[in-house]
């Protein structure tokens, strides 16, 4: 393939000089612009992009990095609602199941997998939870087929054998293992790259998308924008501003109302657990709506997760993970083990912190119980601020902010179109036509499971020596480090380790990594102040 064009020919493209021209442009402006989005997580990006592909004049602007915060500590399943059924909640269960299929079909399939999720028939387990698992499932099923998703995208769920479930989840307790039930759902290959994905496909599309740009004062007429970079604060006004700050909205609406939910995962070398093919997923003692599950994920690593718990007070950049959660995960998914993890075996944790709205008036219960519905809130002064929500159904919230910015400032803009279009990389996207199986397949697996269609440009562009080479013996390429820079928006090696390639959450594979991203930092200009 032949070197591609200057990278400002690239619509997609995000890098510090587009960011500079932008802020310029900005800055100069004699007039609103349509809409100002804050935070660069899944759901502001989404509400970018469903505004710019409107026709809408779109701005966005992050303090740090695009999917600095919740967005980048999920699970990163593209999950199809089954859990909400045990609470009553159809309507959010049948949007996720909605929500998935297109993402699954249309939006995002080079970055979205059919993972087998492996809940073992054994003696850990009492006979109303495997009844509530079967039930579950078949739930789940039906489902699928209400959002009209096929079988051939997202498998029926079936009984496996004992030599099948030993096969994908080789160190499940063998005592008494008579085989499993297997769900299938979505598994995205990971969730940060998904933010970035959007936040470019929405720079296609017209929307400026600048990080490292902090907003504050922000009303339904514009907000104070501080550059962290240069220092310098002007005023931009807009016609309406969207706060999508998660668990931080209430630091721009006094009157909302978040309760941060605690949801810890941890890190393990695959190898621990045999080289996982499924999720190993075992509910939690004594309850039918709770589970503990091993997920297979990149760089030949298994996450463990999930706690759900309450965490008042003031919500850091970046949560700390509790050694209380630690041992709680360990002890429970224990008891499902036949080899036995310790805290040894653990090479790093992350810690999310979902943004749960509290109803007026409901201060009770545990943060398990609120719901995870999204909601839209128009404070006096006319900021619009969407809150709540789960990660898959981010389009969806999108859609629905957009409508009611578009209703409440009597904006024309045309119909929602993001319903099947595709993001950067995945088949449909303009970008990949002309893109043969053949160039694929001659690339890593791995680098393609990444960027999808857009592997072989990653290659093409690269001016780095030996492009394929692997980073620290690691399973990323060098190309990888500098599209990250000339292409994704990342301007430190922090952007570059914790979010794009997502090396950064082991800690000895980051230091070992952290010098060819300052060198590759350093061949494109970006002075190296620190490795965040």
């Amino acid at each position: 393939m032949e070197p591609m064009d200057a990278v400002h020919d690239d619509g997609t493209a995000l890098d510090a000089a587009r960011r500079a021209a932008w802020l310029g442009e900005l800055k100069a402006a004699d007039g609103p612009v349509d809409l100002i989005v804050v935070g660069g997580g899944i759901t502001g990006v989404g509400v970018a992009l469903d505004a710019a592909t409107r026709g809408l004049d779109v701005v966005l602007v992050e303090k740090h990095d695009l999917g600095f915060g919740t967005s980048r500590w999920s699970s990163k399943l593209a999950h199809g609602g089954l859990r909400y059924l045990t609470k009553m909640e159809f309507g959010i269960a049948r949007d996720s199941a909605v929500e998935r299929g297109r993402l699954m079909r249309h939006i995002a399939p080079h970055l979205i997998r059919a993972l087998p999720q492996v809940t073992p028939l054994a003696d850990d387990t009492t006979l109303l939870q495997k009844a509530a698992v079967r039930l579950g499932y078949a739930a789940g099923d039906l489902l699928r087929m209400t959002a009209r998703t096929p079988s051939t995208v997202l498998p029926r769920s079936r009984y496996r054998g004992r030599a099948a479930t030993l096969e994908m989840v080789p160190t499940v307790l063998r005592d008494g293992l008579r085989g499993a039930w297997v769900n299938y759902d979505g598994q995205i290959i990971d969730d940060a790259r998904m933010v970035t994905a959007i936040a470019r496909t929405a720079a296609d599309n017209g929307a400026r998308v600048i990080t490292r740009c902090r907003a504050v004062d922000a009303t339904g007429s514009g907000a104070m924008l501080v550059d962290e970079l240069a220092g310098d604060r002007f005023r931009l006004s807009a016609r309406a501003v969207v706060n999508a700050t998660g668990v931080w909205a209430g630091s721009l609406d006094d009157d909302i109302r978040i309760r941060p939910s605690r949801g810890t995962h941890l890190v393990f070398d695959a190898e621990t657990f045999g080289n996982p093919t499924g999720s190993l997923t075992v509910p939690l003692p004594g309850s039918i709506s709770r589970y503990l599950f091993l997920l297979p994920a990149q760089l030949g690593r298994v996450y463990l997760g999930l706690t759900d718990e309450d965490t008042p007070g003031e919500v850091p950049d970046v949560p700390p993970t509790p050694e209380s959660d630690v041992e709680f995960l360990l002890d429970n998914i224990n008891r499902a083990l036949e080899t036995k993890v310790t805290r040894a075996d653990v090479r790093g944790a992350f810690t999310g912190l979902r943004p749960l709205l509290v109803p007026d008036g409901d201060d009770a219960g545990s943060t398990a119980d609120l719901s995870r519905r999204h909601a839209t809130v128009t404070s006096d002064d006319g900021l619009i601020s969407i809150v709540g929500g789960k990660f898959t159904e981010y389009r969806l919230m999108a859609q629905e902010t957009v409508d009611v910015v578009v209703a409440d400032r009597g904006m024309h803009a045309g119909e929602c179109r993001t319903m099947e279009l595709p993001l950067v990389g995945a088949p449909g996207h303009r970008g990949s036509w002309g893109v043969r199986e053949a160039e694929l397949a001659a690339l890593p697996e791995s680098l393609v499971a990444r960027y999808g269609h857009e592997a072989p440009k990653v290659v093409a562009v690269a001016t780095v020596p030996d492009p394929l080479g692997k980073v620290a013996g690691l399973d990323v390429t060098r190309a990888e480090f500098e599209y990250a820079v000339t292409h994704e928006g990342a301007m430190n090696v922090g952007d570059i380790l914790d979010r794009r390639t997502r090396i950064g959450l082991v800690a000895a594979d980051r230091v070992a990594a952290a010098p060819f991203a300052r060198e590759v930092l350093a061949l494109h200009g970006i002075a190296v102040t620190g490795d965040e």
